[in-house]
């Protein structure tokens, strides 16, 4: 980026403007994402479970299922549940 005066500052605005764009966008697209938890919210389903649902699907089957093993082992370990008979 030697030439700052010419080119190199019209691909910097290019790139500023593009960010800012996306921005924008970023922002309505979590201002939907609230409305929906809302509206889930007002028909009696619980944010905190749907956001938890939402990061599970996120997840490969492997990756879930070690994530719950270690779950139920700490819980185990602090006797937070019972062992299995």
């Amino acid at each position: 980026m030697t030439d700052v005066q010419g080119v190199a500052r019209d691909h910097l605005r290019v790139f500023i403007e593009r960010i800012e764009r996306l921005e924008e966008e970023k922002a309505a697209l979590l201002a939907d994402i609230r409305e929906v938890y809302a509206e889930a919210k007002g028909t009696g389903f619980d944010v905190k479970t749907l956001r938890s649902v939402v990061r599970l699907r996120k997840q490969d089957n492997s990756e879930r299922y070690e994530q719950q093993a270690l779950l139920d082992t700490y819980m185990h370990a602090l006797g937070m549940i019972a062992p299995d008979e």
